[in-house]
């Protein structure tokens, strides 16, 4: 391991004090395997989970995860890719387990800091990401090698199987990594229908790996709090066609666009009552043109309308599928609720259908749009047990036992969930006959260590950090950046324009303080002049010697905003702004021109 994993005295972020390990060294040697996650501990997303053995890393996922409100102008929350640039020479596979943006969306990144020969994902996944990859022009940088549950990947020290899974998306797979110490299975995420839509579960496979025994089993806890079994997708479908044929408008169907199936059902469902279908949402274009391609989702092209087509077709034969089910101020959803979509205004008579449950930190936001839609006239329908409108893609409680019981493994980690998640998960995998003690509740960069078929957790971990970023930077940000978009938000900007002449060291005028967002301008005239005044006094002392423009700066803010803060018990950013006399900036101008003249001249020498 690199210098990059240092011992931590202090207790574990998210990590439970009476988490209880082996009584044997915590500490690692060579020939030990070490698990640990980069993201997916602690929060839903940004799932990324490695197992390193000696000279080899394999890492399974490399997910984003979307900012919250507090986050301002950030677009994703990527992993800290810090340890792994410093051991990129270890890594020798990136295992994708199914095509969602929690598991596929860091890829891109991970891919400008780190060189990549190839990358193993499923079928469904391997399109999603090449056309990711093609749109930031970046897929001839590595090889897509498409796998699926007869695939294997060998490197050195680890044997690397699959097996099939269910989930909201084609395709997905469970992990089996045979180590120099033992079994690991990562499941991915999963649920257990037992009347799917599409290909069923490898039970058989799971069971049997359980037979020959599994080591470390890391399992899905995103419902782990949810009682019972989820419903299954047949029902959606069919409450789904049932809407369709009975109002008599224009239906408008909000889901998940990753949600393949739940997409494909729309479809059908519109085809079937002989409706024609619009998208509208970049990611949902995306999804319904690979799944076309694919054959995963069955339409031709003459059940879809162009935009210019809706005003001309009849309202009771239109279906409109959009992004927004989760009350995202961008997508087609809030834009159409707004009266902003160039192409749909609500009308009376329509149904809005919410394919989908609030994600948690999202009901106020999906509440809005509701409000905003019903008082716009539109007929708006949400998922409860009445109506079936959605089912999950992640296992319930008895679904996650049901895994327990096939898998039998001997130690248990819960990934993918909030640490009350994980706490729950981590519960029912001791009501199946796992010993508490052989749980391990971890946060991001804990290292679970596999030694001669135990495991323990070691008191070293990895630092790992969220990395925030912003539009085209791939860097992240710093926390500075966060701080004064903060500050903004909260207390406003003043900025303080100062007028001097350099040469004399003197104020030509008294300062003028221009404020945004802090206080309302007209109301507070007398606080300015006054803010102004206190400026203006301070830039007189300190002119009274030899300064620079640094100094003077640093005058005006640590006048100003004790002064602010008093008035006002806000801390608005303070911008100074100093204006130089012209004439006093020609001797400056003359030998910065002199210094250039000179410099052309030694170059051409």
């Amino acid at each position: 391991m690199s210098e990059e994993v240092k011992k931590k005295n202090a207790p574990r972020r998210n990590s439970p004090k009476n988490v209880k390990t082996k009584s044997q060294d915590n500490s690692f040697n060579k020939n030990d395997t070490l698990v640990y996650a980069m993201g997916g501990l602690g929060e839903v997303g940004k799932n990324m989970y490695c197992i390193e053995h000696d000279d080899e890393i394999v890492i399974i996922d490399c997910g984003v995860i979307f900012p919250d409100e507090e986050l301002l102008g950030v677009d994703y929350v990527i992993p800290d890719f810090s340890y792994l640039v410093k051991n990129s020479k270890k890594i020798k596979a990136l295992v994708i387990t199914h095509g969602h943006e929690d598991h596929i969306g860091g890829i891109p990144f991970f891919l400008q800091a780190i060189p990549l020969k190839m990358i193993y994902a499923p079928r469904f996944a391997c399109a999603l990401i090449r056309k990711k990859l093609e749109e930031r022009r970046m897929h001839r940088q590595v090889k897509l090698v498409e796998i699926n549950e007869a695939s294997r990947i060998t490197t050195k020290h680890f044997s690397i199987g699959f097996f099939n899974t269910i989930h909201s998306t084609p395709d997905s797979l469970g992990v089996l990594i045979n180590t120099p110490n033992g079994r690991i299975v990562e499941t991915g995420d999963f649920k257990f229908d037992l009347s799917p839509i599409q290909s069923n579960a490898d039970y058989q496979k799971m069971a049997y790996i359980g037979q020959i025994g599994v080591t470390l089993l890391m399992s899905d806890s995103t419902n782990s709090s949810v009682s019972g079994f989820s419903i299954s997708e047949k029902k959606v479908a069919k409450s789904l066609l049932d809407i369709a044929r009975k109002i008599p408008g224009r239906l408008i169907v909000a889901t998940f666009a990753p949600n393949v199936y739940r997409v494909q059902q729309i479809i059908e469902a519109a085809i079937a009552c002989d409706r024609k279908i619009i998208i509208f949402g970049r990611s949902m274009e995306n999804v319904v043109d690979v799944g076309r391609k694919m054959g995963i989702i069955k339409a031709k092209e003459s059940n879809f309308l162009k935009p210019d087509q809706l005003s001309r077709t009849p309202a009771n034969k239109i279906c409109i599928i959009c992004t927004g089910s989760q009350g995202e101020p961008l997508a087609a959803l809030s834009r159409i609720a707004n009266g902003t979509h160039r192409h749909v205004t609500i009308q009376p008579g329509d149904s809005i259908v919410f394919s989908s449950n609030p994600i948690p930190g999202n009901a106020m936001s999906v509440s809005h749009i509701v409000n905003k839609l019903t008082r716009a006239g539109a007929n708006v329908m949400v998922n409860s047990p009445l109506t079936s409108l959605h089912t999950t893609g992640h296992a319930g409680q008895d679904e996650q036992k049901l895994m327990l019981q096939l898998i039998k493994p001997t130690y248990f980690m819960p990934v993918h969930g909030e640490y009350k998640m994980l706490k729950v998960h981590a519960s029912t995998a001791t009501e199946t006959g796992v010993p508490e003690k052989n749980t391990f509740i971890c946060a991001n960069g804990d290292i679970v260590v596999m030694r001669n078929g135990e495991c323990f957790l070691s008191d070293s971990r990895i630092q790992t950090d969220d990395i925030y970023v912003d539009g085209n930077d791939a860097s992240g940000l710093s926390t500075a950046v966060l701080r004064d978009r903060h500050i903004l938000a909260e207390s406003g900007l003043v900025a303080v324009i100062v007028t001097i002449d350099s040469r004399y060291n003197k104020i030509l005028c008294r300062p003028s303080i221009v404020s945004r967002g802090f206080v309302y301008i007209k109301e507070s005239q007398t606080l300015l002049k006054e803010a102004e005044m206190v400026v203006y006094e301070a830039l007189k002392k300190k002119m009274q010697q030899r300064t620079t423009f640094g100094e003077l700066k640093n005058c005006i803010r640590g006048s100003l905003e004790p002064f602010l803060y008093k008035k006002t018990n806000r801390n608005p950013i303070v911008i100074p702004v100093i204006l130089n006399q012209k004439a006093a900036m020609v001797p400056a101008l003359r030998k910065t021109r002199s210094t250039v003249k000179k410099t052309n001249t030694e170059t051409k020498a």
